[in-house]
């Protein structure tokens, strides 16, 4: 990679670190994305033409969205794009078709950022260098700002190699990981449906700077459940008998779904991470919300976990005579990576002048992550696939206020993905130049 791309590689990942924007919000993002790759020359599918309406979790609304799009617009959305993503199908899917016989290889990276405050403290690299988040309550706090700039940089290696690659590569540009709400609609939608190879990347995430792991391994099967208890208001003083509740029920459901006993055939997580209610000391809470989350080793310890918080919602909500609802608003399963293809990507990083040290497999992480839709379809299908994390020293913890990385590890993981998609597509990268 020359000069000039890894400058403009940074550019990008400062660009979208300032104006971040929240899942199936990244009109913004998406449309600059667009307008880069179709400069480029890729063949795009935008918006619903990659997402199964039907299939999409957590949406933000109507008045969200028609706010969030003025902002945009306000704040250098590309106009010819625009349209595609205004109303919040977000998705960016471009493909270099070589017209040559070979396979097809997926790369997938994230967009979204994070509803968090970004620290305006002095020491803080962004804020120092005029690159923090201008919409307040916003962060790229989890690397997905780098992400879709090395999709970016990625992008331009390929197309300058076009002559040399064969068969048809793949760059898809996913909203709202965050939540695990993204993936599933595009993978219901067919994105990944012939694909040969499917590659997600990572920045962070505990691996050391310089370090790379070929393939994670640790994700768990999560749900992402909100909850509502509807009560009814009542003088807390004059009449408390006439009042249901809801924020009682609320506290009742809290305590009792912690304490729910953990599965023996694997990890399981329960967190409720919100708990809102009650208009006033002296008046009985009408309503109650809950943002709460399961997890589970698989696919049956997590419907274990989400089974015994739908009973313990439901029984609270009886126990105080209220109307409850609960709403699934994001989720995702395990996975396991491809052997082959995580021995094949860790043979590459060894080649790679940006590794100190590489592992092809680690499974310590106890996250969630939505790419594992795509890696189970591509599997299902007879494909290979796999999630690499690219190692790189962070100023603070994931989603954390004061988080940065550093920016060597952009280059590191543009390196690794061209590798791949060279050595995947049929040519050896050392027969590839990048002028």
């Amino acid at each position: 990679m020359n000069d000039n791309l890894k400058q403009q590689l940074i550019a990008w990942r400062r660009d979208f670190h300032r104006h971040p924007e929240q899942g199936f919000l990244e009109m913004r993002t998406a449309s600059r994305i667009a307008a880069e790759l179709h400069q480029l020359g890729y063949a795009l599918r935008l918006g619903r033409e990659v997402m199964r309406e039907d299939a999409i979790m957590g949406k933000p609304d109507a008045a969200t969205t028609a706010a969030h799009a003025e902002w945009a617009l306000a704040n250098g959305a590309q106009p010819e794009f625009f349209a595609h993503f205004k109303d919040g199908f977000t998705a960016v899917v471009a493909e270099l078709d070589t017209g040559k016989s070979g396979p097809t290889t997926a790369f997938r990276v994230d967009m979204d950022a994070l509803p968090i405050l970004e620290s305006s403290e002095a020491a803080h690299r962004p804020q120092q260098l005029g690159f923090r988040s201008i919409k307040e309550g916003s962060m790229h706090a989890c690397a997905h700002d780098g992400h879709s700039a090395m999709g970016l940089a990625l992008a331009h290696l390929i197309m300058q190699n076009k002559d040399r690659l064969c068969g048809k590569l793949r760059l898809i540009f996913q909203p709202a990981e965050e939540g695990v709400r993204g993936a599933k609609s595009m993978v219901e939608a067919g994105v990944v449906d012939d694909a040969d190879y499917f590659i997600a990347v990572h920045l962070g995430t505990g691996v050391a700077h310089r370090h790379f792991v070929a393939a994670s391994s640790g994700f768990l099967a999560t749900s992402k459940l909100d909850v509502q208890f509807k009560g009814v208001a009542a003088h807390a003083g004059a009449a408390p008998q006439e009042g249901k509740n809801a924020l009682l029920a609320a506290a009742t459901a809290a305590l009792n779904l912690h304490a729910i006993s953990r599965h023996s055939a694997g990890a399981s997580r329960i967190n409720v991470g919100e708990l809102h209610a009650g208009n006033g000391r002296n008046i009985i809470a009408n309503h109650a919300s809950l943002k709460i989350e399961t997890r589970g080793a698989d696919a049956e310890v997590n419907d274990y976990v989400e089974a015994q918080a739908r009973r313990i919602i439901a029984a609270a909500a009886d126990m105080y005579a209220l109307e409850y609802d609960i709403r699934l608003v994001g989720s995702s399963i395990h996975c396991q990576p491809s052997p082959a293809l995580a021995k094949r990507l860790a043979a590459l990083a060894t080649q790679s002048p940006h590794f100190s040290h590489v592992i092809e497999e680690e499974s310590s992480s106890l996250g969630s992550e939505d790419a594992a839709y795509f890696v189970q379809r591509v599997q299902d299908r007879g494909g290979e696939a796999s999630y690499c994390i690219v190692g790189t020293e962070l100023a603070a913890g994931h989603h954390h206020e004061r988080f940065d990385i550093h920016e060597d590890s952009l280059i590191a993981g543009v390196d690794i993905l061209f590798r791949a998609a060279c050595d995947i597509n049929a040519l050896k990268y050392s027969t590839l130049t990048s002028k």
